[in-house]
């Protein structure tokens, strides 16, 4: 068995919506069934035998590449990583196969598929394999990769709500919603706190301050910068005291309940190690944390510190060991709660009880391990939000509004929740940013609350999801104007538009990246962009292969047509059917509330409809072609030609737009342009653009250098017709044609080359067409032969012109701006030349300075 081509789609893709890891795997003979390999599912039970059923979607033969697909699925379900989707299709190579599995963190789904890899091999007696070791790392590796419970839960509720979300970082920085719509997190920490009001959050004596200044109970004492001054505010206030670092988080370095100098001594080393230290009252009473989310207390706890109950028979040592065996307990902060430590604190906390590690404490004696409660430390939580007073609650929400903070944790000493604060002498003590969450998402004790969908509703009103209008354009011919035109609309309509294209990614008019930036990575970076109100993505067949879609789903997908010469023969795409099956992905991602836009005389394009989870716009030139008299038959939208109007219907509503006032079309005498306005009148209409916007953008949209380069971009030269396009298949080839037959010329040249990744017949069906069209052929060679040999393509191009009807003049030219050029110096006025640009920017930049030229 070899596997190759291990990559992760990172969106919804040709296999599904699930992130997942796709593979080529190529079995020898023995390995296409697995009843060859005598022994094999024995051992391979043996050595995991969590891998459950094996049995290849739709039945036939196990082969290795199911096994790889089946183990790699469960290593990770028993890691704990909520995946289920997995399977293996066979290609057209015998013993061939890809595999694709869902991964949850793309590093876990990764190291999964290495160890699928090692089990088969130990399997086949090459090698060992440990199933418990290997679930073991990718348990660690998942606790690693992934969010935190604090982050996780706000994630879920937004994702609930169906807001789209990115994480932008390995930590916990996430996005939420796209472009102008989005907002930020970090941790519980939303993107409209201030840093002032952080930075106020971790001072701990100035943020005493501003409450004390607000009315809100709070322990008296400040902040020393020795110990004896440290004694000198404990004899002020009153002993005991709380010895804490002024600026700190997670209970470190907090002393709490100290009585004497020697005690206070050891605090005072113990809070200096991270910075200024504190001493304030002691508040007896119970340790609560109040969870505030805007102007509402959302949840509260209260907070035990680690402690354990002595049986009169175990050390604390062992009881220790005992609670930590609870599987809500972990390292750190990825778990409900956090394991125990005997640390050199704890140690000095069990002398002050007369205790040691080793002592066995009497059965019913309670022995507390730390004098803090946080959760980090070890300590637990239990639930009392319903029992919080109104007084309380107030503030509590007093003590977060005066620092500035939109989320707070606030910690309150009270001997209970029930009676306002100023009867029971409790008070406030700390105030904090990116609280976290975890003792009220899964406390000890009590009802867990829904905080993550509290701060989710802080951040987006009721139904609102952050998202902007997204339109997916795909097909194989007219998809870069599409886009173009589309988003030429949007801007018609005021709003700051993001385009991606084969030309390169564009914001509010501005290119901010070139090349081909059709793919997911160009899509993803335009929904980050602050300032886009509304985005536009060609969507090319290459991307939806490496990477899935860069976004969940969009409100539009339209499909211009599938020819046969987009690419066939890669990647497994071999015939217009699976090509079909390939670029109805955006359909099969269209909003419930959205539209596909479909090309109804495309029998291929039409019949993705069924696939669209929402409504569907049929467009085609006949008005009576059967898909659109259905269709409009049954009241639903349709964009049609009628006489010299671009007509939108549904039911009996009709709204019509003269050709004339289109000027990309020239009076509607170029079919294949009428064809794309078609389509970007439909995705206007399914965006709800005003139909005012929709006809002035329409007029304003002119098929120049600058808004279309390399899509029928007309010029004068010397009194003759120079037509640039970037037609790069048969198709294309017979649209161009078509298109100029419909303009006057004395003699038509052509200058045309070919991409080497094409198929033989592609290249030789495009001269064959251009051949009954123009005079004169003038053949060049790429800048890139793409895997080619030298001179191979044009040898491909002429034969295709070896039965040619028309052509009589045929010559071959090596620089595609030598044959420029070339075709340039024998122009004559009323002859007309259709130049297939290769280098589609450099090409119009030679163009224009050689029309300077003879215009100066």
């Amino acid at each position: 068995m070899e596997v190759s081509r291990i990559r992760a789609l990172r969106g919804p893709n040709l296999w599904s919506r699930h992130t997942s890891i796709e593979a080529i795997v190529a079995c020898a003979e023995p390995e296409r069934s697995i009843d060859q390999l005598p022994g094999f599912e024995a051992r391979l039970r043996a050595l995991f035998p969590a891998i459950g059923a094996l049995h290849p979607e739709g039945g036939g033969a196990v082969s290795l590449a199911h096994v790889l697909q089946a183990a790699a699925l469960a290593l990770q379900a028993q890691a704990g990583c909520p995946v289920s989707f997995a399977r293996s299709t066979a290609t057209v190579e015998p013993g061939v196969y890809q595999v694709v599995v869902e991964y949850s963190e793309e590093a876990v789904g990764r190291q999964a598929f290495d160890d699928a890899q090692r089990l088969i091999a130990a399997a086949l007696g090459q090698g060992s394999f440990d199933a418990d070791a290997a679930i073991a790392q990718l348990q660690s590796l998942y606790e690693d990769e992934r969010l935190g419970p604090s982050t996780g839960a706000i994630v879920e509720a937004a994702a609930a709500r169906g807001i789209p979300w990115r994480r932008l970082t390995r930590g916990s920085l996430v996005q939420f919603g796209w472009g102008s719509r989005q907002r930020r997190i970090q941790a519980a920490e939303i993107d409209a706190t201030s840093a002032v009001a952080e930075s106020i959050g971790q001072d701990k004596d100035l943020t005493k301050r501003l409450l004390h200044a607000a009315g809100v109970p709070v322990p008296r004492g400040r902040p020393v910068e020795s110990v004896d001054e440290a004694w000198q505010v404990a004899l002020e206030v009153g002993l005991p005291v709380v010895v804490k670092p002024q600026d700190g988080n997670q209970g470190k370095g907090v002393t709490v309940n100290i009585n004497d100098r020697a005690g206070l001594e050891e605090a005072y080393r113990s809070a200096a190690e991270y910075g200024t230290v504190m001493v304030e009252r002691y508040l007896p009473g119970h340790d609560f944390r109040l969870l505030v989310v805007g102007d509402q207390l959302v949840a509260a706890a209260r907070r035990d510190p680690p402690q354990v109950l002595g049986d009169g028979q175990h050390t604390v040592r062992a009881l220790v060991e005992q609670v930590n065996q609870d599987p809500r307990r972990g390292e750190g902060h990825a778990t409900a709660l956090t394991k125990i430590r005997l640390d050199d604190i704890a140690l000095a906390q069990l002398a002050a009880q007369n205790l040691t590690p080793d002592s066995v404490p009497a059965k019913g004696q309670r022995v507390i391990l730390r004098n803090n409660a946080n959760l980090s430390t070890g300590g637990s939580a239990t639930d009392v939000t319903d029992d919080v007073h109104p007084e309380v609650a107030a503030r509590a929400v007093a003590a977060a509004q005066m620092v500035g903070l939109h989320i707070c944790g606030v910690d309150m000493v009270a001997q209970t929740v029930l009676r306002p604060l100023e009867e029971q002498s409790g008070g406030i003590v700390e105030v904090n940013a990116a609280p976290g969450l975890r003792m009220h998402l899964a406390p000890s004790y009590g009802k867990p609350r829904n905080v993550g969908q509290a701060i989710v509703e802080r951040l987006f009103a009721h139904g609102q999801e952050g998202r902007i209008p997204v339109v997916a354009v795909t097909g194989t011919n007219g998809k870069t104007t599409v886009t173009r035109l589309i988003a030429h609309l949007f801007t018609a309509h005021g709003q700051r538009v993001g385009m991606t294209n084969t030309d390169g990614v564009y914001v509010d008019g501005r290119q901010i990246d070139s090349g081909d930036c059709s793919g997911p990575r160009s899509a993803r970076n335009v929904l980050l962009h602050p300032e886009v109100d509304a985005a536009v993505f060609e969507t090319a067949r290459g991307g939806i292969l490496r990477e899935g879609l860069g976004f969940d789903r969009c409100q539009v997908a339209v499909v211009t047509n599938i020819g046969a010469g987009d690419h066939l023969g890669l990647n497994y795409i071999t015939t217009v059917e699976d090509l079909a099956v390939l670029k109805r992905v955006i359909v099969q991602n269209v909003a419930p509330t959205g539209y596909a836009v479909l090309n109804a005389a495309d029998p291929i394009v039409a019949a993705m409809a069924s696939a669209c989870p929402g409504q569907v716009i049929y467009f085609a030139s006949d008005r009576h072609h059967p898909v659109m008299a259905t269709h409009r038959a049954q009241g639903k939208r349709t964009v049609y030609v009628d006489g010299d109007s671009i007509v939108a219907a549904e039911g009996s509503w009709r709204e019509a737009i003269h050709l004339r006032d289109v000027p990309i079309t020239r009076n509607g005498r170029i079919g294949f342009q009428v064809e794309n306005v078609m389509a970007a009148v439909a995705a206007a209409w399914g965006v709800g653009l005003p139909w005012q916007t929709i006809r002035r953008g329409l007029s304003g949209f002119v098929n120049d250098t600058d808004n279309a380069p390399g899509r029928f971009n007309l010029m004068d030269y010397r009194g003759a017709t120079v037509i640039a396009d970037y037609g790069h298949n048969a198709d294309a080839m017979r649209a161009l044609v078509a298109a100029i037959d419909a303009l006057p010329a004395r003699r038509r040249s052509v200058v045309i080359s070919g991409a080497g990744d094409r198929r033989d017949e592609d290249l030789r069906v495009q001269t064959e067409i251009l051949g009954d069209a123009f005079d004169d052929v003038m053949l060049y060679q790429d800048a890139a032969q793409r895997g080619r040999d030298d001179g191979e393509v044009i040898a491909l191009l002429r034969e295709g012109l070896a039965g040619a009807k028309r052509a009589h003049h045929i010559e071959e030219v090596r620089g595609e701006f030598l044959a420029i050029d070339k075709a340039l110096a024998r122009l004559e006025p009323g002859d007309l030349c259709l130049i297939l640009v290769d280098q589609v920017e450099e090409a119009l930049a030679h163009l224009a300075r050689r029309i300077q030229e003879v215009s100066a």
